[in-house]
């Protein structure tokens, strides 16, 4: 372990524990991945599926690792589809991977879907609340017979040790829609839920989702069960 914190402090120079008070961040090469990530690694830290990505991020606490993984499966409707996504977060302490939290979804057997993934172009790494914590929110989802309209999608928010959720099924037809929020989520700080709602914004413009028409005033309502029937 101690050979991998001199390749890690290598290719991370510039981060220090002095600077920790400044979140920095960044997603790891394939070069640094197989330098940190060995295969002795990742057999002792139990990552058993194929690493898509993995981002690092320095708070006060200290270094961390963000790994997603995806497990292959066969489909005829794209050249890659992944049948189950797992995620990770570790904290390098006393020279050793400690880990934080962890989730794990799959595709849903008996319906349409096919294929599950990691959405990176909406997780962000970032301390809302500007206490010197990094506040992770991860966004991943589905494709069902017809493509993003009957996906799911979820969105977890990663604040003081818990896990906060907004599930949201899509769907072809208005009735098909509906999104679920944690009851907690709405007790985050106001800069958390604001970054949500943008995300949601920004699925809808990118037209990976669709959600419930209204969903704005829900959320402003601060209603945990919303759809269109």
């Amino acid at each position: 372990m101690n050979k991998i914190i001199i390749v890690l402090f290598l290719f991370i120079c510039n981060v220090t524990l002095a600077q920790s008070l400044n979140i920095t961040s960044k997603q790891l090469s394939e070069k640094e991945i197989d330098s940190v990530f060995t295969t002795n690694v990742k057999d002792k830290l139990q990552i058993n599926f194929s690493i898509y990505r993995i981002y690092q991020f320095n708070d006060k606490i200290g270094p961390h690792f963000i790994v997603m993984t995806e497990n292959e499966t066969e489909c005829e409707e794209l050249d890659k589809c992944f049948k189950t996504l797992k995620g990770y977060c570790f904290l390098l302490k006393n020279d050793d991977f400690k880990l934080k939290w962890t989730f794990k979804d799959y595709i849903l057997p008996d319906t349409y879907e096919y294929t599950i993934s990691h959405w990176t172009k909406y997780f962000k790494i970032n301390d809302y609340d500007k206490d010197g914590v990094v506040d992770p929110i991860v966004v991943y989802g589905t494709k069902g017979m017809n493509d993003n309209d009957d996906g799911r999608i979820k969105i977890l928010i990663y604040y003081k040790g818990e896990k906060i959720a907004i599930r949201h099924q899509n769907g072809v037809h208005d009735n098909e829609r509906n999104t679920q929020v944690d009851k907690k989520f709405y007790t985050l700080p106001l800069e958390i839920q604001a970054q949500v709602k943008t995300i949601i914004e920004n699925i809808e413009e990118n037209n990976h989702g669709i959600f419930p028409a209204g969903w704005e005033q829900a959320m402003k309502n601060k209603e945990t069960k919303f759809d269109e029937n």
